[in-house]
């Protein structure tokens, strides 16, 4: 039971409880108000009779936070999901409400966090942001994070219930993604003079490959073999991509089996942060075949060729880790050089600069209008988990189409509708300018009755 205790004109609910280990304390509550403290205690009453009472925490949000990663971060994130939280709390959270308690977090607490946080700087702020303040995407990444932390601590017992289910963040507008449509990403290859961009491109758009997945791909997963040609068979294999990792989440989630080789770094950059690293998918529909058209089979034959005369020419210097897109001398490509290929080949061929990801968008919606809309033939390209993000992502399709589509639908419903009217308003008959005639010319109804024998 609690009870109430007036003190310096305030008014304090004191009650028992134990804590974790079943050591009992004493607590003291403050209020203003009678009334709020009449309140709280019936509230912590309830809360006993129920069995759903829960003791006062002092840890701060700091404090809970390494808590909340080490039991749930290390089990359930990836090495960079891990990385990218860490820098959100470092920077967006643990400034503004990283001393209060967790207890403390009301829901009034987190939209005036929220509303601190709109109007402040961006730590890294990104090209297209103008103003350097922080954006709804941080915001969005922000609360994802903090409703799934202190949804634990609700199932941990830390906290009642969780106050960010009751709060709603600013409402993030995604971009439009530009992409590049088959006539321009033509244009791209035709002005393309290096050869790890183009092949890259190639086998993003013909393959719907992510970056990672197109730099991971090894010659062992590639079938081009002229019996696979001849078969119609010739395909890729998908099950590993190639990522820069940081050391520091790679040692704290001590991953052994998502990693499947560690590049050792360039002589004389031993010394940084981060390693490359061909690692695993992060679901298992995106480990997939996809089929090769049979240009994109010669041009991977004849740049196997290539590399085969860099490596004579390196001989012992060659790094062979058989990759398809590498260095003259076999080291892995960084998707950066990559990134920045595409950026110089759009000044040059004077198109939209796009992110390379979007040729995935432009693969897909490409493959949509070539099978005709036939989404699982598409997913099973692409490696998406559910067909649905298929059609959500990349359904769209270019305004170009849809114009024609227009056109399409006034000819076959439009144009045909007035023809059927025109036609019908022809061969309609004027009962009574029939009747006239026939009474000025009593012959007209002996040749009409002669013609309906």
């Amino acid at each position: 039971m609690a009870s109430i205790t007036k003190r310096n004109n305030r008014y304090c609910v004191v009650y028992y409880y134990k804590d974790v280990q079943g050591v009992s304390h004493q607590k003291w509550e403050t209020f203003e108000k009678l009334a709020d403290a009449k309140k709280r205690k019936s509230i912590i009453e309830a809360e006993n009779t129920k069995g759903t009472f829960v003791a006062p925490n002092t840890d701060t949000v700091e404090n809970f936070l390494e808590t909340f990663i080490e039991l749930y971060g290390y089990q359930k994130w990836s090495v960079n999901t891990l990385a990218k939280n860490r820098s959100i709390i470092k920077y967006y959270i643990l400034p503004f409400i990283g001393n209060k308690k967790i207890q403390e977090i009301k829901p009034i607490i987190i939209e005036k966090y929220y509303h601190d946080l709109q109007n402040s700087r961006s730590v890294l702020p990104l090209k297209n942001n103008k103003d350097g303040r922080v954006t709804t995407s941080v915001l969005r990444d922000v609360h994802k994070l903090l409703r799934c932390a202190f949804g634990c601590a609700e199932r941990w017992e830390l906290i009642a219930s969780n106050p960010f289910k009751k709060v709603t963040p600013p409402k993030h507008e995604y971009a439009k993604r530009q992409i590049w449509t088959a006539e321009e990403i033509s244009k791209a290859l035709e002005a393309c003079e290096d050869p790890k961009v183009s092949i890259a491109i190639q086998l993003s758009f013909a393959c719907s490959l992510r970056l990672g997945e197109v730099l991971g791909l090894q010659w062992k997963n590639v079938f081009i073999s002229d019996e696979d040609i001849e078969n119609d068979n010739a395909h890729i294999v998908i099950d590993q991509q190639l990522q820069r990792l940081r050391k520091k989440e790679i040692e704290d989630l001590k991953i052994r089996d998502d990693i499947i080789f560690k590049f050792p770094p360039v002589t004389g950059n031993e010394n940084l942060l981060t390693v490359m690293a061909l690692r695993k998918p992060k679901t298992k529909s995106s480990i997939r075949t996809v089929w090769l058209p049979n240009t994109l089979v010669y041009l991977l034959r004849k740049w196997k060729e290539q590399q085969e005369q860099y490596k004579e020419f390196f001989q012992n210097e060659y790094h062979d880790y058989d990759l398809v897109i590498s260095f003259e001398d076999g080291r892995p490509v960084a998707h950066e050089l990559i990134r920045a290929g595409m950026n110089k080949l759009a000044d040059k061929a004077e198109l939209p600069h796009v992110v390379f990801h979007s040729l995935r968008h432009s693969s897909t919606t490409y493959k949509l209008k070539l099978n005709h809309g036939d989404i699982k033939a598409t997913q099973g390209d692409t490696g998406h988990a559910q067909a649905d993000m298929v059609t959500e992502l990349y359904s769209h399709i270019l305004d170009e189409d849809r114009k024609i589509n227009a056109q399409k639908f006034d000819d076959l419903f439009y144009q045909n509708n007035n023809e059927e009217k025109v036609k019908r308003k022809k061969n309609n008959i004027d009962v009574d300018k029939l009747v006239d005639s026939i009474k000025e010319n009593p012959d007209l109804m002996e040749k009409l009755l002669e013609v309906l024998k």
